[in-house]
């Protein structure tokens, strides 16, 4: 694998390290000051909001001046944001630093489209499995430093991690080239626009329906990221280190599925299948973690299928997705993406976290379950029709002439 795309994936490694650390903790942390646990899925929206609002922007902008700045930016964001959270010493503090990460933690659009820049289709999906892995690294080192660290302290695990930021920022600084040059580049009137990549990416039809089951994918995933620990502390009695054994156990069987079962099962058989099949086993697993009511040991297998799902699924639609998307947006398109999965990212904690107050801790779980077979079907029915023409793309290019 190319040099590059470890330093790219490391990016997202980072940035989800921090979500990582977050989640598990959430709860613990907003404990020093209220126990109101409206606030826990209120902040986790916090940050998903932010991304909502910055994704796009820098998916855009990445097109306009190229994917190197961007990522740079994101990084040593993300370091500032990490120090900021082990300083804050109020809720109001903590809500400033989170918004932070999650502006900062944006940079999956431009990290998806430096990959696809710098890969053919027929290697894309592995490229961009690359990505999924770092993402499931990212959740097993923020979880494991906030859940063993955070014994000690808790502003211990993001004072770490700001290090590691601020490191992995210098040295993309030093070794990371720029991917997109400067004829390809996209000078779109947009780019300042927030919802105009999520405009570009819904007139291709047959990104539509993919980007629908998207957006119910993280709407379900989110809502479990904000709520498990809640729903572990209330059934089982759970703390943070059994809720960080959770969660970096999702982490190892994402990365182990992103880098190296999708790298085996992909020329087998086929980016769809792998996409739909994944998106049936979270939608079993989602089902099935709904019914554990006292043995909490299988929490852990189906944890393993859920991260197996989403370690199938994620990479092959987001391919797909860019392929479709053809040349000269797919930074807009994925930025548009990034947008309506930050937008279900907001709706995820929100929505579980009523359902829990008001029906119990099952519903949740019940009701995820059921959004994600409706993608599935969205999924499938996807794939059976014909892929008609690209539309032509709506802002003017650079001229490519001599391209």
């Amino acid at each position: 694998m190319d040099r590059r795309h470890f330093i790219v994936a490391s990016s997202v490694l980072v940035d989800m390290m921090g979500y990582g650390l977050i989640m598990p903790l959430l709860p613990f942390i907003v404990k020093t000051w209220t126990s109101d646990a409206f606030i826990v899925g209120m902040l986790g929206s916090l940050y998903a909001a932010t991304q909502l609002l910055v994704a796009p922007i820098l998916g855009s902008l990445s097109d306009r001046i190229g994917r190197r700045p961007v990522l740079l930016l994101c990084l040593f964001g993300s370091a500032l944001a990490y120090l900021s959270i082990a300083l804050a010493n109020s809720i109001t503090l903590l809500a400033a630093a989170i918004a932070l990460g999650g502006a900062a933690g944006s940079s999956m659009p431009v990290a998806q489209a430096y990959i696809a820049d710098t890969t053919t289709p027929q290697h894309r999906a592995r490229g961009l499995g690359l990505l999924g892995a770092a993402f499931g690294l990212g959740l097993i080192g923020g979880a494991a430093m906030g859940g063993f660290l955070g014994q000690y302290g808790l502003a211990i695990p993001p004072a770490l991690a700001a290090a590691i930021a601020l490191g992995n920022a210098l040295y993309a600084t030093i070794a990371l080239p720029e991917s997109l040059p400067p004829h390809h580049r996209h000078h779109s009137t947009y780019w300042l626009q927030l919802f105009a990549p999520v405009y570009t990416a819904m007139q291709i039809p047959t990104i539509r329906p993919l980007l629908f089951a998207v957006v119910l994918l993280n709407i379900a995933f989110a809502g479990l990221q904000s709520n498990v620990a809640l729903f572990t502390m209330t059934r089982f009695g759970w703390g943070p280190t059994q809720n960080a054994l959770l969660f970096v156990f999702v982490g190892i069987w994402a990365a182990i599925t992103q880098a190296g079962l999708l790298k085996i099962l992909h020329p087998l058989l086929g980016e769809t299948r792998l996409a739909g099949g994944g998106m049936g086993f979270m939608a079993l697993a989602f089902l099935l973690v709904g019914m554990v009511k006292q043995s909490d040991w299988l929490l852990f297998p189906l944890a393993a299928m859920l991260a197996i799902g989403m370690g199938l699924a994620v990479p092959t639609l987001t391919s797909i997705i860019s392929q479709r998307a053809g040349n000269n947006r797919q930074g807009a398109v994925l930025g548009g993406m990034q947008a309506l999965i930050s937008l279900a990212l907001i709706v995820g904690p929100l929505s579980f976290g009523f359902l829990f107050d008001r029906f119990g801790p099952d519903t949740p779980y019940l009701i995820g379950g059921t959004l994600l077979t409706g993608a599935w079907l969205v999924v499938v029915w996807t794939f059976l029709q014909p892929i008609p023409a690209l539309p032509p793309i709506a802002s003017r290019p650079v001229e490519d002439s001599e391209a």
